[in-house]
């Protein structure tokens, strides 16, 4: 059975259900609220949200190369892949989906945040606060193919944002030689950028 975590919790990840995670999916899904159109039916935000992570060593990132997004999809290590873009976050399940084989993480790799941003977010006047049922979930792998998983933990957002264009999700961290999950839900204003530099990267 798959452990609900609430914002702050920490869990111990690699041996989460009872077994190691070796290989697992990070997946990531919201929906965008529904606008008033006067007599015509609600319909839902066109916004475009992004997940990414950043790959830290003492904290921070070495380089831009260090975060995994739409522009980056696969890390140089290759032990994180960004599985592409959704544009719209329409339909069920997971929107954008990262994996992480953690046989490949590279041993002054200490933390993998992961990140949502909007697109675009001060051009269009949007913010998380237009975003609802945002959650992340890890699943373990049973082989390559397998892209839905058996799902270990999950973490629901909530809907407590108002005017950030930027959330840390969670963060994978190493503690004492073992993986483990931060609950984060933290808000920032200012999008990708805000978050690189939050992480010790200027772009």
């Amino acid at each position: 059975m798959a452990v609900n975590l609430q914002k702050g919790q920490k869990v111990e990840l690699r041996k989460s259900n009872g077994g190691e995670l070796n290989k697992v999916i990070i997946g990531l899904g919201w929906d965008a609220v529904e606008q008033k159109r006067g007599f015509f039916a609600p319909k839902p935000l066109d916004i475009d949200c992004d997940a990414s992570a950043f790959v830290c060593s003492n904290g921070k990132l070495e380089n831009i190369d260090d975060v995994v997004y739409f522009h980056n999809l696969t890390h140089k290590s290759r032990a994180i892949r960004h599985m592409g873009d959704n544009l719209t976050g329409e339909g069920d399940g997971d929107d954008e989906v990262l994996i992480i084989d953690f046989s490949k993480v590279p041993s002054d790799i200490e933390k993998i945040a992961i990140t949502v941003t909007i697109y675009e977010a001060q051009e269009r006047g949007q913010n998380f606060g237009q975003i609802s049922n945002a959650y992340v979930r890890v699943a373990r792998m049973a082989n390559e193919n397998d892209m839905v998983g058996t799902e270990v933990l999950k973490f629901d957002l909530g809907e407590e944002f108002s005017i950030e264009t930027a959330l840390v999700i969670c963060e994978i961290y190493k503690y004492n030689g073992e993986w483990k999950f931060n609950a984060v839900g933290a808000g920032y204003q200012g999008g990708l950028k805000a978050l690189c530099q939050s992480f010790g990267v200027n772009v």
